[in-house]
């Protein structure tokens, strides 16, 4: 049996709800917005990945003057914090954020189904035509579907820290084509301190997929060591969401 799309049908099922149920091409005009995670109006939701998994901790702290941050703890475990826009929204638009490691993974490697693990990922979840998609793609969203009993959202594109690519390289996912991740941190030069990423959604999702973008339907944040079995510490902060004019 083909294996579901794991993060797809997670970061769909449990945080999306009717925010993606809109017909593709809709969405509401962009508006810039903070989506700190200690604004309630930001809804930021945890959800889990399985009752078979053992959950991420994330926690809300405070680090001195800064704005607050996202603590995520892993062990051995896989969880998501979600965002869903509500109403989805139209792009061009850009995403920034910052975040922080001390350490990568060991064994990690996102090329490979069997490790693919990350102390730091940031994902957003788009809008799409899936009658447009290939026939297995599609069999594989009606599978999906059925499973988790809500719509899906047409595509993910993750933001990802690794150790084994350059920045700048975009990685498929080994279980679906709707989910592909973009190397935007790479080897350990900037371990230990906060780093700043500020990336276009148009522009990516365009090297990414090909195409333009459909709104964009929530954004969301994970730390995982299922798969290798370890642990990882991070930090995430300041996520905003900024219009630009076409």
């Amino acid at each position: 049996m083909t294996r579901l799309p794991r993060v797809l049908v997670t970061f769909l099922s449990m945080a999306f709800g009717a925010a993606i149920a809109a017909a593709p091409g809709s969405g509401s005009p962009c508006r810039s917005r903070s989506l700190a995670f200690d604004d309630k109006g930001a809804a930021w939701t945890h959800v889990p990945l399985s009752k078979l998994k053992r959950d991420t901790a994330y926690q809300v702290v405070q680090e001195g003057d800064r704005p607050a941050a996202l603590r995520a703890t892993a062990d051995r475990s896989a969880s998501l914090f979600v965002a869903a826009l509500k109403p989805s929204q139209r792009t061009p638009m850009t995403l920034s954020w910052e975040w922080k490691t001390d350490a990568l993974i060991a064994g990690a490697d996102n090329r490979d189904k069997d490790r693919e693990d990350a102390p730091l990922r940031v994902l957003v979840a788009f809008d799409g035509d899936v009658a447009a998609l290939p026939d297995a793609e599609r069999k594989r969203f009606s599978r999906a579907k059925n499973l988790a009993r809500r719509e899906l959202p047409y595509a993910v594109l993750m933001y990802i820290w690794t150790d084994h690519v350059p920045v700048g390289t975009l990685i498929s996912s080994a279980h679906t084509s709707q989910v592909k991740m973009l190397a935007v941190s790479s080897g350990a030069g900037e371990l230990g301190r906060w780093q700043s990423v500020r990336r276009n959604l148009d522009d990516d999702y365009r090297k990414a997929y090909g195409a333009e973008p459909g709104p964009v339907l929530a954004v969301g944040v994970m730390t995982d060591t299922d798969n290798t079995g370890s642990t990882a510490q991070a930090s995430y902060s300041g996520i905003r969401i900024d219009c630009e004019s076409r």
